[in-house]
């Protein structure tokens, strides 16, 4: 890939007191980083350089004034680095969640999503968040996600994926009790789910994905006796998905009990499984691997992942951190950014 086609992926360094910092330093130190993207990384400058000093790695960087500067350059074979001033060593510490943190998170990626919409990016990765750290530092919604729909201007239907490998789950509930759950099932949000997570594969590469639909009830509500959301509203969703026009034969089936799904998928079965609530496909993804696993913020009009394990702050600096989920994170943002690229007839 010439650095004419790279898309140009944003890298934030995540909540300063967790172990975003050491992973984004991890992470670049691959050679084989700056193959897949045109990389900008925005973040302050002494947690730049105290996340490699935990890493124990260096990485030359080139310095830009203005994320404008990102998709012209010629040479990309070292990331720029755009130094901003958000957040003081002293509003920091290392493994505590406090406000000043969560400011500078938000800061930079409000800036990150600017600059998205501005054509001057294409692809946004960034490290691990804590959401108490940005609700003390300002953030009015329950997740990032709404956050950045908000900032965006979605008015449509959006989700979390999470992913594991070439597994995607996506999810009807999300953030809210268990209690209220049943009330987010409805025929229309289970289309809009299963659509979108079709339109996320293609774009992540994927060219004929198959998708599973998960019941809500155990045993998939064993013909209406154990609960009767599968007959009333995610068969009918199922129908309606298979009802329509479609590339090749549908890709949408279901609904499967929840217990046995996952087994399908790891095998190879299905590319996807629509959860109904947040637990129901967390569990297995995270059972499954972890230590890979990825999110990314579907529905939104820009591609935006993030590793789906959290700031760990039990271990932020001690150099540690795994980086593999941040790397998988950071591949598709470069899969997901170079179709969004191709589809907006962005030019070098």
């Amino acid at each position: 890939m010439t650095s004419s086609t790279k898309p140009v992926v944003a890298l934030t360094l995540g909540d300063p007191a967790g172990i975003g910092p050491e992973l984004i330093a991890k992470l670049l130190a691959k050679p084989a980083a700056t193959e897949h993207a045109n990389i900008v990384l925005i973040g302050d400058r002494w947690l730049w350089e105290d996340g490699q000093r935990v890493a124990g790695t260096h990485v030359a960087t080139v310095d830009v004034s203005s994320l404008g500067e990102v998709r012209g350059r010629r040479d990309t074979s070292r990331p720029a680095f755009l130094a901003v001033g958000t957040v003081a060593p002293a509003g920091v510490q290392r493994g505590r969640a406090d406000a000043p943190g969560g400011r500078s998170v938000l800061q930079i990626l409000d800036q990150c999503m600017d600059a998205t919409l501005e054509g001057e990016i294409d692809a946004i990765c960034f490290g691990p968040l804590n959401k108490q750290a940005m609700k003390l530092g300002g953030l009015r919604h329950e997740d990032e996600l709404h956050h950045f729909a908000e900032h965006l201007g979605v008015t449509g239907y959006f989700c979390e994926f999470n992913t594991l490998g070439t597994l995607w789950t996506s999810r009807i509930s999300s953030h809210v009790p268990l209690k209220d759950a049943p009330g987010y099932l409805s025929v229309s949000r289970i289309e809009q789910a299963a659509e979108l997570i079709y339109r996320s594969l293609l774009a992540n590469g994927v060219t004929a994905p198959k998708i599973a639909v998960a019941a809500f009830n155990p045993h998939g509500g064993d013909g209406g006796t154990c609960g009767r959301e599968e007959v009333d509203i995610i068969e009918p969703a199922v129908r309606a998905l298979q009802a329509r026009e479609w590339p090749t034969d549908s890709p949408f089936h279901g609904p499967f009990p929840a217990d046995t799904i996952f087994l399908k998928a790891q095998a190879g079965e299905y590319q996807a499984v629509v959860t109904m609530y947040h637990d129901q496909g967390q569990i297995a993804i995270k059972l499954m691997g972890f230590s890979r696993g990825v999110t990314v913020q579907g529905g939104l009009p820009i591609p935006i992942t993030t590793p789906a394990h959290g700031t760990a702050y039990d271990i932020a600096g001690l150099g540690t951190a795994s980086v593999e989920a941040t790397w998988q994170a950071f591949l598709i943002a470069c899969r997901m950014g170079a179709s969004y690229r191709a589809a907006a007839g962005v030019s070098a």
